[in-house]
C-alpha cells in the first residue's frame, strides 16, 4: 500500500537524519560529475546507446543532480519506455515507499511506464546481485550435485564447504589452503559453541544473520555464542561480521549492511576468478588437448576444465602439416603462413569450479546425472563448450561475478551460447547489448532523404549490426525484445533495405512462420515495420505541429498523408522552372494548398524525395516518402504473391 503524503514526508525526514548521522547510506547521493550529467542528458533524449555505454563505464545510475532528479525519474518523466526498462534491469532504484520511488511512479509520462515501474519488486529493481548471492547461500546446504571439497567438523556436526569460496572470503583460509590444497577435513575446537560456527559460516555464504542467536534447544548462552563469534571472526579476519550482527534488529540498516557484504563478497570472488581462473587458462594445440592432465589437489581448487576451440583450421589439415612441414613453434609461429604452413588451431582450457558452473541448468544436469563428467576420475574432466574462447570467458565471468560487459560484436554469439546453457539472465543481457548499442539511437530519426542542392557528398551512417542476423536470432531463440528492435531498426532505415533481395526473403520467411497461414492472416514482421514506420514520420509531424496528420490512435492518417503528398506534387508541377528546381514565390500559398497550419517563413532549400522529385520543404518530402515506402511494401507483397 502506498504511504500517505504526511507519512512519506515523516519517513523522508527520519531517513535524512539517519543519513546525516552516518547510520544509513544515502541511496541517491548527489553527483555533479560530468559523466553523470551526460547520463541525465542521454536519459532526457532517450539515447539507449549512450546510456548503455555510460552504465557499462560504471556511472552511478542511482545518483541525483542538484534538483533531486535521478536518471530513472528523468527517463520516466520524458516517456522513454525502453530506457526505463534498461535502467531498472541495470539496478536503478524503484522502491515504492521512498521519496524517489514515488516520484518515478507519479511523474511517469504514461501508464505503460507507470505499470512497468510497479511490476518490479524491490529485489529485482535494486539488487542485481540477489540471484548470485542466493546461489552462494544455497551452496551451504545443497547436496546434489556434490560440489563441496572440504569438510569442517564441529563436535557431532559437520559442514560441507568449498575451498575456493573460503579462500576468497577469508585471508586466514587463503593462507592455510594455499599451504595445504589437498586438505579434505578440518576439525574445529570444541571449546567454541557450534552455534557460533553456524553464524560465521552463514555470514561467509551470504545468508542473513538471525535476530535470535540462541536456539531454544541450545545448551549455550547468548554470551558464550557471541564470545565464540568474536574469536572466530578475529581468527578468520572477517571484521565486518559484527556490523551485520549489531544491525540485525533494524530492517533497513540490516538490508544495507547485507548489500554491502554482498558487494564485498562479489569483489572478493571476482579477484579470485581473475587471479586463479583467468590467469591460469591454458592455450594448447587442439590435437594435444587429450594429453593435458590436471590433478584434483590443485592450488586453484578447480574440479573440472572447460575447453573452447578457436575458429579456423581442422585436425586433418594439422596432421598433414606435421607430416610435411612439422609443427611450427616459438613466437610468431601462428603468423608464418608465407612458407606454406597453415595456422595451427588452438584450444583454450579454463580451470573451473562446479559450484559456480551449476548456476547454469546445463551444467547442473551434467553433474547430477550418469554422464562421464559426473563420475570420479584420476584427473580433472575436460568439458568442451561449443563457443569461441572470448564467449566462454564472458560466460564464466557472469557465472562467477554476475557481470557481463559484452561488446556489440560478440552480442549474437553470446546470445546463442547463453541460450544453449539455459542462462536466461545472460541471454537477456546480450539482447540488451544488441538492442541498445546496436540501435545507433533509434529514437532519433535517421534522415537519409533530405539532400540540399549543391551538396556533393552525403554522410552515410555505418550500420552497427547486421539486422538480418538479429532478426533470425530473435526468431530462433524466441527473443521478443529483439524482434521488436529489428522491426524498428528496419522501419527507421527502410529506404536502405526495402529494395534488397534479402529483405524480400525476410518478409517471405516471416509469412511462412505461420504453418497454416490463410490469405487474411497478417505478417508479423511487416505489421511491426508498418507500425514503427508510422511512428518514425509521426514524430516529425508532431514536431512541426501537424496534428491533423494523425488519427485518433496517434498514428499517421494514411488519407491525410496521401492528400498532402498529392498536393505537394501538384505544387511542384506548377512551380517547376526550366532548370527543374521548384521556385517558390509565396510560402503562404503552399500553406493554403497543402493544409499546413504553419508554413516556413522562407524556403530552407530544395529537398529531394526518395523517387528523385524536388519539393519545397522537408515536411512535404516526408509525406511523399511515407507514401512511397508504403507503396514499396505493397510491391514486395505483390512480388511474393502475399496478401497482408
Amino acid at each position: 500500500m502506498v504511504l500517505r503524503k504526511h507519512e512519506l514526508e515523516a519517513k523522508l525526514k527520519d531517513d535524512i537524519e539517519l543519513v546525516r548521522s552516518g547510520v544509513l547510506r544515502d541511496e541517491n547521493p548527489l553527483d555533479l560529475s560530468e559523466e553523470f550529467s551526460e547520463l541525465l542528458e542521454a536519459c532526457r533524449r532517450g539515447d539507449l546507446k549512450r546510456t548503455q555505454e555510460l552504465i557499462s563505464a560504471g556511472v552511478n545510475i542511482n545518483g541525483k543532480d542538484k534538483f533531486d532528479y535521478t536518471p530513472l525519474i528523468v527517463a520516466s518523466l520524458c516517456g522513454h519506455y525502453e530506457l526505463v526498462e534498461l535502467l531498472i534491469e541495470s539496478g536503478a532504484l524503484a522502491e515504492r515507499d521512498t521519496f524517489q520511488g514515488e516520484r518515478c511512479i507519479y511523474n511517469a509520462l504514461n501508464d505503460k511506464i507507470r505499470n512497468l515501474l510497479l511490476k518490479y519488486d524491490y529485489s529485482k529493481s535494486t539488487d542485481p546481485l540477489q540471484p548470485w548471492a542466493a546461489h552462494i547461500s544455497a551452496l551451504l546446504t545443497r547436496d546434489t550435485p556434490k560440489t563441496s571439497d572440504i569438510t569442517l567438523i564441529a563436535g557431532s556436526e559437520s559442514f560441507e564447504l568449498h575451498k575456493f569460496l573460503l579462500s576468497a572470503r577469508s585471508p586466514y583460509f587463503r593462507r592455510k589452503l594455499t599451504e595445504a590444497p589437498a586438505l579434505e577435513t578440518w576439525r574445529l575446537p570444541q571449546s567454541i559453541p557450534i552455534e557460533s560456527f553456524k553464524v560465521v559460516l552463514r555470514y561467509l555464504y551470504l545468508g542473513d544473520i538471525p535476530k535470535e542467536l540462541v536456539d531454544a534447544r541450545s545448551s549455550s548462552s547468548e554470551e558464550e555464542i557471541l564470545t565464540g563469534i568474536d574469536k572466530i571472526s578475529k581468527q578468520l579476519e572477517i571484521d565486518k561480521l559484527w556490523e551485520a550482527i549489531l544491525s540485525a534488529s533494524d530492517r533497513r540498516l540490516a538490508r544495507q549492511r547485507h548489500q554491502d557484504e554482498v558487494n564485498r563478497a562479489q569483489q572478493q570472488v571476482q579477484t579470485f576468478f581473475q587471479e586463479k581462473v583467468l590467469r591460469h587458462k591454458m592455450v594448447v594445440d587442439t590435437r594435444l588437448v587429450k594429453d593435458v592432465k590436471w590433478p584434483h589437489d590443485n592450488s586453484i581448487f578447480a574440479d573440472c576444465l572447460l575447453r573452447s576451440d578457436e575458429e579456423g583450421g581442422d585436425d586433418e589439415d594439422l596432421d598433414k602439416q606435421e607430416e610435411s612441414h612439422g609443427i611450427p613453434i616459438g613466437p610468431g609461429a601462428e603468423q608464418r603462413k608465407g612458407n606454406g604452413v597453415k595456422r595451427i588451431r588452438k584450444s583454450v582450457l579454463y580451470p573451473a569450479h562446479k559450484a559456480m558452473l551449476i548456476r547454469s541448468p546445463y551444467f547442473e544436469t551434467m553433474f547430477s546425472s550418469q554422464f562421464r563428467e559426473a563420475q570420479t576420475s584420476e584427473h580433472l574432466h575436460i568439458i568442451k563448450i561449443d563457443c569461441r574462447p572470448e564467449i566462454l570467458e564472458l560466460i564464466l565471468t557472469f557465472l562467477y561475478t554476475e557481470k557481463a560487459e559484452c561488446p556489440l560484436e560478440l552480442g549474437l554469439d553470446l546470445l546463442y551460447a547463453s541460450d544453449m546453457l539455459f542462462l536466461d539472465k545472460l541471454k537477456n543481457k546480450a539482447a540488451v547489448v544488441i538492442s541498445t548499442l546496436g540501435s545507433g539511437n533509434n529514437n532519433v530519426l535517421v534522415d537519409r532523404t533530405h539532400a540540399h542542392e549543391g551538396e556533393e557528398t552525403v554522410e552515410i551512417e555505418v550500420e552497427p549490426i547486421n539486422v538480418y542476423d538479429v532478426t533470425h536470432a530473435a526468431w530462433d531463440l524466441r527473443v521478443q525484445r529483439l524482434e521488436e528492435f529489428a522491426a524498428r531498426y528496419l522501419a527507421y532505415r527502410l529506404e536502405d533495405y526495402i529494395d534488397e533481395e534479402e529483405f524480400t526473403e525476410l518478409i517471405q520467411e516471416s509469412a511462412s512462420r505461420l504453418k497454416t497461414r490463410e490469405e487474411t492472416d497478417t505478417i508479423e514482421l511487416l505489421d511491426d515495420i508498418r507500425y514503427y514506420l508510422s511512428e518514425r514520420f509521426r514524430l516529425r509531424f508532431e514536431d512541426a505541429g501537424l496534428d491533423e496528420m494523425m488519427d485518433e490512435n496517434g498514428e499517421i492518417s494514411a488519407e491525410a498523408a496521401e492528400v498532402l503528398a498529392a498536393q505537394a506534387n501538384d505544387i511542384a508541377a506548377e512551380d517547376k522552372g526550366a532548370n527543374g528546381i521548384v521556385e517558390v514565390e509565396n510560402p503562404e500559398t503552399i500553406s493554403a494548398k497543402v493544409g499546413i497550419a504553419e508554413a516556413l517563413a522562407s524556403p530552407a532549400g530544395v529537398v529531394r524525395t526518395l523517387d528523385g522529385e524536388l519539393v519545397e520543404d522537408e515536411f512535404a518530402s516526408d509525406a511523399i516518402n511515407y507514401q512511397l515506402l508504403l507503396q514499396k511494401i505493397d510491391r514486395v507483397l505483390e512480388k511474393l504473391k502475399l496478401d497482408a
